[in-house]
């Protein structure tokens, strides 16, 4: 018997030469009922001994009637597929020998071959019109051995399956008219015996009808027509023509054969026949196993699916890995066999995957990523149709049972999910995925109508997982004992676990639902954990507000305080919540609590200074770092006092700024009492100690200690934020009251520290100027007959032994005001000396060449005192004064005519007058040429108004030229512009003239007949700027020098103060 499927979209054939078996339609199922989304139990997939011992002779059945050649992934061994049963089954060696035999004896089933004709492509044209009205004829040859491939090696005929097979095992398919590429879609069921003796056998015939020849003719388009209307006249009326054959053996398919098989011709003629495509499946019917003959197909491939999977999870649990979704290939082999043999179509095989997979996954622990394959195999195939009434109801209720299971799982995610494990995320990540997927589903929308969206359930879900999520947390942190204290830390412990979850809600979980569904989980967890922490924390408050609060419990309460800040820090935007947060305005309710926190804070600090200074032995922690252990512990103490302040930041503005006003104040408290503390401690360990160095050493490290805490208290502005504290408080507080009060505590305290610290300096530099003294005292009373750079050497090596230990042992900064210290010190001390010997001019050459050095030292190479710091308006006079005492006669002389040329080339008033003169050198006879050409301007000396000038010619200074006498100009009468013209010659060297201060000094006097001549002014030439002297040529055109006259100042005749010695002429 054989049945035809035919395509859905064409109509059915005139006529009908076989059984054929159409695809039924079901038209009279009823709207199925609504399904809500609550959970439901899903079905158990544990099957009774009386299910199993059924299911395990339907699946021994299946691998013992077995067809057509394997898969290339499947298993080829019978023997193997029979193992892995038993071993799925869980069955034992006797009762499985015993079960098989059983099967073994069973009737075979009714082998079949379901064989559908797709279409064709390319065949030939048979009729005048160049098209053919192809249609096949179909059937099973059996009991004749085919060698070889197709057709075979028989030889070729016509009509193979007319002549050869009978005509009511002959099926024929519709005909399609006029076509070269026709397409049919119909299923045949072909039965057949023996599989290694049967063969397939298709024929494709073109329908001839019975017509005129005019008809033909007028169907005719070209010469190819012509010749198949004369080939129609010798042929047979109404006889069909051949258009090709395929012939496959049975035993060489495999269950499922998908292909394009060529059309064979009979003869060589037209070898190019086309091609035809034919899908085969080798199915089974009348199957003797009772679950065949009793269950739907589709309910007993389910169940052997369920069991079979089940033990795929088992196994790899077992072996401690996590199933993949992949089936073993034994288990692959036996569910195709069973579904390819019970003809199973795709759609249901995917409805039994689906409901196995969704059924397992509530019990078994296996990926959720596997349902995604059903999932879109079933969307793909939906057709509500297709199903009876029972399995849409199986399918509505998997769909709502895994739903609630989903919901379930998402409900309590912080434990099923939770991030010590590495692939929590992805999991949740795919759960989510899943159900989404499926409640995009026709299905789901047809079946599970009134279900509400899924992004409102998850939500709904997560608000009450993350509320019952609350409740265990609190019970697990719930106090053995009771009472304040303790309820303080559970809640502490508590809301720290609060703010752990919401930052892993942040940073893990909100991206994968917001992108799986567009649900913030952050901001619904946030609101809902803020309103239980508010009301606890309130209640916690209120009951601790009516006691005394004890250090314990002011602690409990900070630590409180600062975990809701984190908390409260943690909020979403305004756009992401609603309303107002419980949380809002939290810092009151510990506003009675902030007394006792601003005391203990200073009070663990000052308990922490006293204990530092009174365990440091006041010895530097290295030769970079030069303060002791204590200056390290202050610095860490305030910098505690510090984050304490930023811990607290108190909201409201002008509290926060009395709060700061506190904590500054104990700071610079604080400092000041250290500096009392370290000094009394350093006093302490140099009390009876003999060496003064160690006294020295202390003394050292106490005022690097203040130095070091000076450092740490300018910091404080930028510690407490003062800058957006004067933000905060700006329209608060008067304009300058911040400016006034916090500025003026730290002005204060630095104040203080300094004046400590220029004490200790001051203490230290005292210790050294007494050496420093009595070291130039001796520089002056050494004898004569030592020379002034060994007499200097005590004093410099003192200094270098007292510097380089102070620098040794003080900070830069002290250093430098020690250096400034001995640097006035020792210039007092040098004036004080200086002033003492000026009439000595040893002592004062001592002394000079001490002050070279002592500036040398001081500087040292630029680690000591700037040049700006060195060169004070005391050192200058010194070093002035000096110079002078220090020099002989002639080099007084010298630097006097050096400082009047020098006054002679920056004046440039001739308010007393003017002399022009020429002057030149001549090498060759050694004599310097002057022309004294007239002079300009003088100034009327005699009561008549005028003066009687004349101008004096001398070269200075006189010791260098000894054996030149001054020349005169001729006296002129009544004359203040008197044109001299005269000509001067000096016979003189050249060496001498080059030397520094050498000058042609032209003095212009007024004549007096009975007193002494007046001075009109001077003028000063240097020599060695006179043309010739210089060079080796002798000079030519001599050029005019206009010199203004200029009166000796005071201080130049202050110069020669000092009495010369005769011997130095």
């Amino acid at each position: 018997m054989a049945t035809l499927l035919s395509h859905l979209q064409r109509r059915p054939p005139l006529v009908r030469q076989a059984i054929k078996i159409r695809r039924r339609r079901v038209r009279d199922l009823q709207d199925p009922p609504a399904h809500s989304t609550q959970e439901i139990e899903p079905p158990s997939h544990h099957l009774s001994p009386e299910e199993r011992a059924l299911l395990y002779e339907e699946a021994l059945y299946t691998v013992l009637h077995r067809l057509g050649q394997p898969e290339p992934s499947h298993v080829r061994e019978a023997s193997e597929l029979l193992l892995y049963l038993q071993e799925a089954f869980h069955m034992e060696p006797e009762e499985h020998r015993q079960m098989l035999q059983r099967v073994q004896k069973l009737e075979k089933p009714i082998f079949c071959l379901k064989a559908t004709v797709k279409q064709a492509k390319g065949i030939l044209g048979k009729d005048v019109s160049g098209f053919s009205d192809p249609y096949c004829l179909l059937g099973i040859e059996q009991g004749v051995s085919v060698q070889g491939g197709s057709p075979g090696s028989r030889r070729r005929q016509k009509a193979v399956v007319r002549h050869t097979i009978p005509e009511e095992q002959t099926h024929r398919t519709q005909v399609i008219e006029q076509t070269l590429n026709p397409v049919w879609e119909e299923t045949f069921i072909l039965e057949f015996e023996d599989i290694s003796s049967s063969s397939f056998h298709l024929d494709m015939w073109d329908m001839d009808t019975v017509e005129s020849v005019r008809q033909k003719l007028g169907e005719l388009t070209d010469l190819h027509g012509l010749r198949r209307i004369f080939k129609e006249v010798r042929k047979d009326k109404g006889q069909d023509d051949f258009l090709g054959n395929v012939v496959v053996r049975l035993q060489d398919l495999r269950c499922r054969e998908d292909h394009w098989y060529p059309l064979e011709p009979c003869t060589e003629t037209y070898p190019d026949r086309g091609q035809c495509h034919l899908q085969f499946q080798l199915i089974h019917k009348r199957r003797a196993p009772a679950a065949s003959r009793s269950q739907p197909s589709y309910t007993v491939h389910l169940h052997l699916l369920q069991q079979l999977v089940s033990h795929e999870v088992t196994q790899h649990q077992a072996g401690s890995t996590s199933w993949d979704g992949s089936l073993s290939p034994q288990a692959a082999t036996i569910l195709f066999l069973h579904a390819t043999q019970k003809d199973l179509s795709d759609f249901h095989q995917s409805m039994a995957q689906w409901l196995a997979y969704s059924r397992l996954y509530q019990s078994l622990e296996f990926p959720s990523s596997c349902l995604l394959h059903p999932i879109t195999s079933i969307e793909y195939q939906w057709i509500q149709g297709r199903l009876k009434g029972e399995q849409l109801e199986e399918l509505a209720a998997s769909f709502s049972s895994l739903l609630a299971y989903g919901l379930s799982l998402i409900r309590k995610f912080r434990s099923v999910f939770p991030l010590s494990v590495a692939d929590s995320p992805a999991r949740l990540q795919s759960l989510l995925r899943v159900l989404v997927q499926m409640c995009k589903m026709k299905a789901f929308g047809e079946l599970c109508p009134d279900s509400a969206p899924l992004p409102r359930l998850v939500t709904e879900t997560l608000r009450t997982g993350t509320t019952e999520w609350f409740h265990l947390k609190q019970q697990h942190h719930q106090p053995m004992v009771q009472g304040l204290l303790e309820a303080g830390k559970a809640l502490l412990s508590l809301v720290q676990d609060v703010i752990g979850d919401l930052l892993q809600c942040r940073h893990t979980w909100n991206k994968i639902f917001q992108n799986t569904l567009k649900v913030d989980l952050f901001s619904m967890a946030f609101v809902e954990l803020q309103w239980l922490v508010a009301k606890r924390v309130q209640d916690h408050t209120a009951a601790v507000a009516g006691s005394p609060v004890s250090p314990e419990m002011g602690e409990s309460l900070f630590q409180l305080y600062v975990s809701l800040k984190e908390l409260y820090q943690l909020r979403p935007g305004p756009t992401d919540r609603d309303g107002v947060l419980a949380l809002d305005g939290f810092h009151r309710w510990f506003q009675p609590a902030v007394p006792s926190w601003l005391q203990k804070t200073y009070s663990v600090a000052l308990a922490r200074v006293q204990r530092a200074v009174q365990m440091d032995e006041l010895v530097p922690l290295g030769e970079l770092i030069k303060h002791s252990t204590s200056a390290v512990d202050l610095s860490t103490c305030f910098a505690q006092i510090s984050h304490t302040a930023r811990q607290l930041d108190w909201p409201d503005p002008e509290e926060a700024f009395m709060i700061t006003v506190k904590f500054v104040e104990d700071t610079c408290r604080l400092a000041l009492v250290y500096c009392s503390l370290i000094k009394a401690r350093a006093r302490e360990l140099s009390a009876g100690q003999k060496d003064q160095s160690q006294a020295a050493d202390m003394l050292c490290v106490v005022v690097n200690d203040m130095e070091q805490l000076r450092l740490v208290i300018g910091k404080l502005p930028a510690q407490l934020a003062w800058e957006a504290l004067e933000q905060r408080v700006g329209a608060v507080l008067e304009q300058g009251q911040l400016q006034n009060t916090l500025h003026a505590q730290l002005q204060g305290a630095l104040a203080g520290l300094g004046h400590e610290i220029r004490t200790g300096v001051r203490t230290l530099a005292q210790q050294l100027e007494v050496g420093i003294a009595t070291h130039i005292q001796k520089l002056v009373g050494v004898k004569e007959s030592v020379l002034p750079e060994d007499a200097i050497l005590p004093l410099m090596k003192f200094l270098e032994v007292k510097l380089c230990y102070m620098n040794t042992n003080l900070v830069q900064e002290n250093f430098s005001s020690l250096l400034t210290l001995l640097w006035t010190h020792t210039l007092t001390v040098l004036m004080e000396a200086a002033a003492s010997q000026r009439s000595c001019r040893l002592a004062s050459s001592r002394l000079k060449i001490a002050l070279q050095n002592l500036e040398i030292c001081f500087y040292a190479e630029g680690c000591g005192l700037p040049p700006a710091a060195l060169h004070t308006a005391d050192f200058q006079a010194l070093q002035r004064d000096l110079e002078l005492q220090a020099a002989s006669s002639r080099e007084l002389i010298r630097k006097y005519f050096c400082s009047r040329i020098q006054r002679q080339a920056e004046t440039t008033s001739e308010e007393l007058g003017a002399v022009t003169v020429k002057a030149s050198y001549r090498a060759s006879e050694q004599k310097l040429r002057v022309e004294l050409l007239s002079a300009s301007s003088l100034l009327p000396l005699d009561s008549n108004g005028s003066s009687d000038p004349f101008v004096q010619l001398t070269l200075e200074p006189r010791h260098e030229f000894p054996e030149l006498a001054p020349r005169e100009t001729q006296k002129h009468k009544k004359d203040l512009h008197p044109l001299f013209d005269e000509t001067f010659e000096f016979l003189v060297p050249a060496e001498p003239c080059l030397k520094d201060g050498a000058c042609l000094l032209l003095t212009v006097l007024d004549h007096d007949t009975l007193g002494a001549d007046d001075l009109e002014g001077e003028a000063f030439l240097p020599l060695r700027s006179v043309p010739g002297l210089t060079g080796t040529e002798e000079p030519g055109e001599v050029p005019q020098i206009r010199l203004p006259l200029t009166y000796p100042a005071l201080n130049d005749k202050k110069t020669g103060a000092r009495r010369v010695d005769p011997a130095e002429g």
